[in-house]
């Protein structure tokens, strides 16, 4: 489906996006690099990963008081890890809420 859309996946754009998931510097990169985010699943994937992150940070620094914080970092972690297996098998992954929000912002 989003395949048709945006033309093929590349086995570069794979490894990009998985790298994208597993280390944020990385994806910063990419969008940064224009050859790198001309490519809509490099893009897509650095988008959402970034966010993510952010989020993820953000939610675990403000309950890193209690127990749940370290919980939410750990489960955070391994999804992370699961979505950066299933973007580099090319699938188009999507976050529930956080997808469609850089979609609404015209990030993705």
């Amino acid at each position: 489906m989003a395949e048709e859309k945006y033309g093929e996946v590349t086995q570069e754009d794979k490894l990009w996006a998985l790298l994208s998931w597993l280390i944020w510097v990385v994806a910063l990169i990419a969008l940064l690099m224009e050859d790198k985010k001309s490519r809509p699943f490099i893009r897509y994937n650095a988008v959402q990963a970034l966010a993510l992150t952010v989020v993820g940070f953000v939610l675990s620094s403000v309950l890193s008081f209690i127990f749940i914080g370290f919980v939410l970092a750990v489960a955070l972690a391994i999804y992370i890890i699961i979505l950066a297996i299933q973007s580099y098998q090319g699938n188009w992954v999507t976050i529930p809420f956080l997808t469609d929000f850089c979609k609404r912002q015209g990030w993705i």
